[in-house]
């Protein structure tokens, strides 16, 4: 077995146990808002499992013709390279070399861990889970609304919803812990 898969196996079996028992269906009836922060916990974890995937897919391209396999792929899924926002990205895509895969990668798999580790924590209910989320989250509010006013979309302006609808949460339920 991989060692680095070791610790994931250990908080399955852990969170498994926890559901066997009924202990994570039993605290989520008892607590006010277990419900918005089971939501949250799933949010994080499919965005960190959704980045790692994307991480080993581009992990995947290291030292070869990253346009080439884009074209392929659009190809398979029948998506016409002739669209002018298919053609713009295959033209940033030609920029796009192994050293700034290697640094995708790299972020990718940081964020992804994060996100990971975010979403295991709230699933496990842990009180360091809502912490790391408050800040790790809040930290990049500011960029989400300098994004915003640079240029107004409505994925800009969701993402910033939901993140903020996110920190208030879990500030409110750690002050009403306090």
């Amino acid at each position: 077995m991989c060692s680095s898969a070791k610790p994931f196996l250990a908080v399955s079996r852990h969170l498994g146990k926890r559901i066997a028992k009924g202990s994570v269906a039993r605290s989520r009836s008892h607590s006010p808002g277990a419900g918005m922060l089971l939501a949250v916990a799933i949010f994080k974890f499919v965005k960190g499992t959704a980045l790692l995937a994307l991480t080993f897919g581009a992990f995947s391209l290291f030292h070869k013709d990253v346009e080439e396999h884009v074209e392929r792929w659009l190809d398979m899924v029948r998506v016409d390279p002739d669209n002018r926002y298919v053609g713009a990205l295959l033209t940033q895509l030609h920029l796009v070399h192994t050293k700034e895969l290697k640094e995708l990668t790299a972020f990718g798999a940081f964020y992804s861990a994060l996100f990971l580790t975010e979403g295991t924590g709230l699933l496990l209910r842990a009180r360091w889970a809502e912490w790391l989320t408050i800040v790790a989250t809040s930290l990049f509010i500011p960029l989400e609304v300098y994004e915003l006013l640079t240029e107004f979309t409505g994925v800009r302006l969701s993402v910033l919803l939901v993140n903020c609808a996110i920190v208030s949460f879990l500030v409110y339920r750690v002050r009403q812990k306090q």
